[in-house]
């Protein structure tokens, strides 16, 4: 069964700023939670995918991994302690347990499956209690990309469409890139990852279409060629290097890029913001596909 996309960690050492830049470029955020393993996080939401911006608020709470658990909040404060930007990728999921086996039988993770509930303000504005379900997934060649599945309790309390509304005309999310030197010695990760048997393997890199969006994994330089934006791969491995949205109205965006000052480049008919303004991580704007 493939699994889609349900959110992506952006990891920054200050919350209320990079919440006041998302603002800026458009996006509708919604208010400050905080975990009790120290780490405090804002929502912007899209149809069915979520952007989770994160910092390390109380690093004494912190929990160490374990044997066979995999710390959420260590692995932020690790990536954080070497630079922000995108960290962690979760895919859906239905049942977590089920999930976190196909992950140990594929060979990329043997981890229990992590649970936790906190607050959150359901779509009238009342407090509400929501839960989630994680399994988590790991190659060991990428330090600082994270992975895994996140399964909703609540959905029902979670996902709200007036908070899917952005001024900048976002209406979905097109693809996660990552970049590695040698994208197809990822294959075989990506498959057992989302489930997803035929991927799409060409000369710039691999990718797999999930039910609701791409991951990409391209080399450094497709990314320059089709971005403008140059990023070295780390390692072996693979690290995240941006998010490409659909808009309905181009150049609706790009004016109201330029109304908040928020600097990008055009490139290819898309608009970029580059890593140096967006705390760490490429954001990419580009026409809505159509039906």
């Amino acid at each position: 069964m493939s699994r889609g996309l349900d959110h992506i960690v952006h990891a920054v050492h200050d919350l209320e700023a990079v919440a006041a830049f998302y603002a800026r470029a458009g996006f509708t955020v919604g208010a400050r939670n905080q975990h009790p393993w120290g780490t405090h996080n804002r929502i912007v939401q899209l149809p069915g995918f979520f952007i989770e911006l994160l910092t390390l608020a109380e690093p004494d709470k912190i929990v160490a991994h374990g044997a066979r658990g995999f710390s959420f909040g260590a692995f932020q404060r690790d990536y954080l302690s070497g630079g922000q930007g995108l960290s962690m990728l979760l895919l859906q999921s239905t049942d977590a347990a089920a999930d976190a086996a196909a992950f140990a039988a594929a060979g990329i993770g043997d981890f229990d499956t992590f649970g936790f509930a906190r607050e959150g303000q359901g779509p009238d504005g009342n407090p509400v209690q929501l839960g989630f379900s994680l399994a988590f997934a790991a190659d060991p060649d990428s330090p600082r990309a994270g992975f895994g599945c996140c399964r909703h309790h609540h959905p029902e309390q979670f996902w709200n469409p007036a908070r899917q509304q952005h001024a900048n005309g976002v209406a979905e999310l097109q693809a996660v890139l990552l970049i590695a030197d040698n994208p197809t010695d990822h294959h075989i990760f990506l498959s057992a990852l989302t489930g997803q048997r035929d991927l799409h393997s060409n000369s710039v890199g691999v990718s797999a279409a999930t039910p609701n969006g791409v991951i990409e994994i391209l080399e450094p330089i497709s990314l320059r060629d089709q971005l403008g934006v140059t990023l070295e791969a780390e390692g072996a491995g693979m690290t995240f290097a941006g998010l490409r949205f659909g808009v309905d109205d181009i150049e609706a965006c790009a004016a109201l890029l330029e109304a908040a000052a928020v600097p990008y480049t055009k490139h290819r008919g898309w608009l970029v913001v580059a890593p140096e303004q967006a705390f760490g991580a490429t954001l990419v704007f580009a026409p809505r596909r159509q039906p």
